[in-house]
């Protein structure tokens, strides 16, 4: 009888319990790997590189364990290499593996070089991301991160890699899709939707919810400006592509950065996240901080709110004291992002959606 008699006597009615809204994919913070599918590179070629150039040889010492095995461990972004082979055997030269004879893009950190790969074609990475995924339905999004490869290493035993060309990234956007079906993609279109750009969306917090981001992968290409614009072509943001691209924050398709340093860029970060932009950062590099275990821009990065702290170190390197490692607080697979501070966001349910 109170809420009649109160709007009777005029009364405002007392406010109803308010729900918060539902997490978004750029709400949560994840850990990731660095060049994901990096095997080690062969004794003898380790030394040779290391009698010339020591500190080179340290940054290449490191390697990581299966696609799948990373995944299974809460890795949620994964950084692939590829090089464009659109007839193949471009770089099979001084190798036995058929797979580079193969048409298609390779996956090689510096083909010649550092060759060692868990999945020398896209394709068959893709195939096992993909088969990992359907087994687990309810996995939080997965971020790929892209290089596209255009280096000049004839001189030190390598190769003139083949330049990505528009149609170079058309075949790469195709080789993809020829792998994952739309219901598997987060693509620029599914989050500009009828904003007139991708950055109006996404500073209007347009991101898919989480609970419809699960079992899904984006990709992000994270270039330099001149690449960029060639994959981007005329597009006013990135309309049917597949690709995220790495650009400033007042381009139309603004919607993912690179800021690899989170202790000079930290400010940055917090800004952008707090936007609504994805960011990917990283809490080392070239095994420095493995070497001393120094967790000090590991710890930057976490408090940077940078949705993807990426890594050599899921696990330790037992070479190294100290057991330098990157985990979230917790070992949770993803926690509610301490920028963004989701209302209602439980840490330990994201993965599951258990709340």
């Amino acid at each position: 009888m109170l809420l009649p008699l109160l709007m009777l006597l005029g009364a405002a009615a007392p406010d109803a319990p308010s729900t918060p809204a539902p997490e978004r994919m750029n709400d949560m913070q994840t850990v990731g790997t660095h060049n994901s599918y990096k095997q080690p590179m062969p004794a003898q070629t380790m030394a040779k590189i290391r009698a010339i150039n020591p500190r080179m040889a340290d940054a290449l010492d490191y390697s990581h364990r299966p696609l799948t095995e990373q995944l299974d461990a809460g890795a949620r972004q994964l950084e692939i290499d590829v090089n464009y082979d659109p007839q193949g055997g471009y770089y099979a030269r001084g190798s036995s593996d058929p797979r580079l004879q193969r048409p298609g893009f390779k996956v090689l950190h510096i083909p010649g070089i550092d060759n060692s790969s868990s999945c020398v074609l896209l394709t068959d990475c893709l195939h096992m991301l993909r088969d990992w995924s359907d087994a687990h339905p309810g996995h939080l999004p997965i971020m790929l991160m892209f290089n596209a490869k255009e280096e000049h290493n004839a001189d030190k035993g390598g190769f003139e890699a083949l330049p990505f060309t528009e149609a170079a990234f058309d075949a790469l956007d195709a080789e993809i899709r020829s792998v994952l079906s739309p219901e598997k993609l987060i693509v620029p279109d599914d989050v500009q939707g009828s904003y007139p750009t991708l950055r109006d969306a996404v500073l209007a917090n347009n991101w898919p919810t989480l609970n419809k981001a699960r079992g899904r992968f984006l990709f992000a290409l994270d270039e330099d400006a001149r690449k960029v614009a060639i994959y981007r072509g005329a597009r006013h943001a990135l309309e049917g592509r597949v690709f995220f691209i790495n650009t400033d924050e007042n381009s139309p398709a603004a919607a993912y950065l690179t800021l690899n340093d989170p202790v000079k860029e930290g400010e940055r970060i917090r800004r952008d996240v707090a936007q609504g932009f994805l960011v990917r950062t990283r809490a080392d590099a070239d095994t420095h901080e493995a070497r001393i275990n120094d967790t000090s821009r590991r710890d930057a990065a976490f408090a940077s709110g940078a949705h993807y702290v990426s890594t050599d170190y899921i696990w330790a390197d037992p070479r190294f004291p100290g057991g330098y490692t990157v985990r979230l607080p917790g070992k949770v697979m993803a926690r509610c992002n301490p920028v963004r501070q989701p209302a209602g966001c439980v840490s330990s349910g994201l993965e599951d959606g258990k709340r």
